[in-house]
């Protein structure tokens, strides 16, 4: 937990900003992490945006989209999927590609966005620990799909705010393997 801003920044006790993603290669440089999971958890804003939520003239239109008929993929799309095939492969990756796989960070709030907590504390990080003790067995990212589904059901209050906003996690992960806590 941190007050943080856009671009990644994370403020300390100190005042000092440093870069999360400062903090994700000095930890993956470690060699004794090498192959190992890292998982970041941040309970920090992302900037200044509050989202009020998607109205019903956005969900009309939503599902219109939805209806709609099927559109044939472009080149574009074709070459998109290829590209990514080209880049995956079977058994384990190489060696050299360690520095930035096995990495799971969690924002509590999207790029560009606040994320909330008051002095009950913060609904990302309580959510999480609700899941977590529900189903400790399932995989740690369906778990955080999990939370974030409930969190962007919430209803939050700012601070500074007496309307309701909506609140949405990104999750990144370049995890290899699937990630299991041990109950």
């Amino acid at each position: 937990m941190a007050h943080g801003g856009p671009g990644g920044q994370l403020h300390g006790a100190d005042g000092q900003a440093v870069q999360h993603e400062a903090l994700v290669q000095e930890l993956s440089r470690c060699w004794a992490l090498r192959g190992r999971p890292k998982i970041f958890l941040l309970q920090a804003c992302r900037g200044g945006h509050r989202d009020a939520g998607v109205g019903r003239p956005a969900l009309s239109r939503f599902w219109r989209w939805l209806r709609a008929p099927p559109v044939t993929p472009s080149h574009a799309d074709i070459l998109q999927v290829y590209a990514s095939a080209q880049g995956m492969s079977s058994g384990d990756p190489a060696p050299w590609s360690y520095e930035q796989a096995d990495i799971l960070t969690a924002y509590a709030a999207a790029e560009g966005h606040v994320a909330y907590r008051d002095e009950s504390g913060s609904d990302f990080i309580q959510t999480l620990v609700e899941v977590i003790r529900a189903e400790p067995q399932r995989e740690l990212l369906e778990l955080l799909t999990e939370v974030n589904r409930r969190v962007c059901e919430l209803e939050v209050l700012g601070p500074d705010c007496d309307e309701p906003r909506k609140a949405c996690l990104e999750i990144r992960s370049s995890l290899r393997r699937g990630l299991h806590l041990q109950p």
